[in-house]
């Protein structure tokens, strides 16, 4: 028999949060709450994104949000589990509909997740309220399809102003720019690459997603039941080229961004572009970068450049191994990017070295297959659990309960691939699972560097195949080489510097200004204190799908999971400003 006990649980805590939430009590709605609590809002309540971690910090943001919010209409839609029981629910707001997720021990909530999924009266024309696609009868001056999509395209060439430009056409500006596509917000992608898609055809040629299929869905349309696991860059440039096309967006390749300049009167932007060797003047109220989770490259300052023999390069300018066969290139950086230029090289019959300035978390790709993509899968899949689904689990735990969650799993990790382990740091290889052994996951939260899945490098450093020169600082390089602080040489015909990109927030001081970049100051990382993650504690990723300290300026990026997630929440904020529906954003010196 199904136990409904749960639910009945569930549902007697959510009628008492609805009850206490209606008479703005918020006292007694603290008494519905563990001591150790967590909220995390997605847009519903905060015109925002962030989590209120304890009592105080909830009770700050109801007495802040409660009036313009008015939740109502609380309807819990699942609940399972004994303790602690999870249930889904939905609710309304002044604004719109939400959904969410709460957890509760021993009666009380411990985590809960509110999310708003729609505007009242402009929602998605989505099943049921599709377009009809056809007016049915006579018409000598009818537009087809065709000539409607040509009209609205030569438009913003002549004139005509979108309300949303993004900066950058890659996965997170394309799946961006479909949400607001079906929320019917005007909006131009301008793309310095002249295909969608050649974001990643441009890139090293051996370069396939290490995440699986069912984590890199695209909203509205999902790979097909075929397509591979592990899906090849080529064959990504032409999935995201057909989105593009079939979801009719309009998407300026070959065009680059100049310049921006923000009216505060006008609440608009000025955006000077060069596309196709002319100056165009658009004049967009929402800007947003979608230049992915990252700025520039960064390039070390090496002593002795200007006397080195041989030609150096920053990996992101890597994109063939063929010229380097039979010669000797050396890799700084022990990253992703930079294993797999290894093996590219390696591929090529180059004699390759890497060069490792600091440790670097490895995990298998099989391994995680297996052991951190349970919701994402296709037995997920067959109990039910589809991406957007998914996603909304994932979402639910708060950054600050996730590193004790990961340190478990990189634990099982660890013992269950020791042998693996112990090869490779054999052969000096510096190995590590973050400074407080959370793994891969928080590091990709807080840095979004010092990883690699391993999909074939690292038996080939193991073999020697792929020399490794770890743990020694750079002294200089030399006319045929580097020199090391040990004394030690490395010949080398190519240096390519695998060494990371800067903060996002740099393409805005080179676009608008350096004062506006610093005004906003760094994007990504939670603030966690770690290596290259510096305090003070944020909660959520820093500038990130969220209103940040210029008006009208967006960022939008990370891998194809977070673009999807979270592209659905910065439309929604985009489209109610279009709209002049009331965005009272809540927020505290940290956002």
């Amino acid at each position: 028999m199904h136990d409904t006990a749960p639910a009945a649980k569930a549902s007697a805590w959510l009628a008492q949060l609805a009850d206490t939430l209606q008479r703005r009590d918020v006292a007694g709605a603290l008494e519905l709450f563990a001591e150790d609590c967590y909220w995390r809002d997605l847009v519903a309540f905060t015109w925002n994104v962030k989590t209120m971690e304890g009592k105080p910090a909830i009770a700050a943001m109801l007495d802040a949000t409660l009036a313009a919010t008015g939740p109502r209409d609380w309807a819990v839609t699942q609940g399972a589990g004994s303790e602690p029981i999870e249930a889904w629910f939905t609710f309304a707001t002044a604004a719109g509909r939400g959904s969410g997720i709460f957890t509760l021990e021993n009666g009380k909530c411990r985590t809960m997740l509110t999310t708003l999924q729609s505007l009242d009266g402009h929602e998605e024309p989505l099943g049921p309220r599709r377009a009809n696609g056809v007016r049915h009868g006579a018409d000598r001056n009818r537009a087809t399809w065709a000539e409607q999509r040509a009209a609205e395209e030569a438009a913003y060439g002549n004139g005509t102003d979108p309300y949303c430009l993004i900066i950058g056409g890659g996965q997170g500006g394309i799946m961006l720019g479909a949400r607001l596509k079906q929320l019917g917000v005007p909006t131009v992608i301008v793309e310095k690459n002249a295909r969608a898609g050649d974001s990643w055809r441009n890139r090293y040629r051996s370069l396939v997603l290490h995440d699986p299929v069912w984590y890199d869905h695209l909203p509205y349309i999902p790979f097909p039941a075929n397509w591979p696991v592990f899906t090849p860059k080529d064959k990504m440039g032409d999935w995201l080229e057909m989105y593009v096309k079939v979801m009719e967006l309009t998407y300026w390749g070959g065009t680059e961004c100049v310049s921006a300049q923000f009216d505060e009167a006008e609440k608009r932007w000025t955006v000077e572009l060069r596309r196709d060797g002319k100056t165009i003047t658009l004049r967009p109220a929402q800007l947003v970068f979608a230049t992915g989770a990252y700025g520039p490259p960064k390039m070390l300052d090496l002593k002795g450049a200007d006397s080195f023999g041989g030609k150096m390069i920053h990996s992101s300018q890597y994109s063939d191994g063929s010229a380097y066969r039979g010669r000797k290139v050396v890799v700084i950086g022990a990253a992703s990017s930079a294993h797999d230029v290894a093996v590219d090289l390696w591929e090529a019959g180059a004699d390759v070295t890497m060069v490792q300035r600091s440790p670097t978390t490895v995990v298998r790709s099989q391994t995680l297959m297996d052991m951190a993509f349970d919701i994402y899968s296709e037995e997920a899949v067959a109990r039910g659990i589809d991406v957007d689904k998914a996603d909304m689990i994932a979402a639910a735990t708060p950054f600050a309960l996730q590193p004790p969650k990961q340190k478990a799993l990189y634990d099982r990790i660890r013992a269950r691939d020791a042998e693996f382990y112990r090869k490779l740091e054999a052969t000096g290889f510096l190995l590590d699972f973050g400074p407080d052994e959370t793994g891969l996951m928080m590091k990709a939260y807080r840095t979004g560097s010092g990883y690699y899945v391993d999909v074939g490098a690292s038996q080939l450093i193991i073999d020697g195949e792929i020399g490794i020169k770890a743990g020694v600082e750079i002294d200089r390089l030399t006319p045929t080489g580097i020199r090391f602080a040990d004394g030690s040489e490395i010949e080398a015909e190519i240096v390519i510097q695998s060494t990371g990109f800067q903060s996002m927030h740099e393409v805005v001081a080179k676009i608008v200004s350096r004062e506006i970049a610093d005004e906003i100051g760094t994007c990504w990382g939670l603030g966690s204190g770690t290596r290259n993650d510096p305090g003070p504690w944020h909660g959520e990723l820093r500038n990130m799908y969220k209103p940040v300290a210029q008006e009208n300026l967006w960022f939008q990026g990370g891998n194809l999971a977070l673009s999807r997630f979270f592209s659905k929440f910065v439309a929604l904020q985009i489209k109610a400003r279009m709209e002049r529906i009331p965005t009272p954003v809540y927020s505290t010196p940290l956002q």
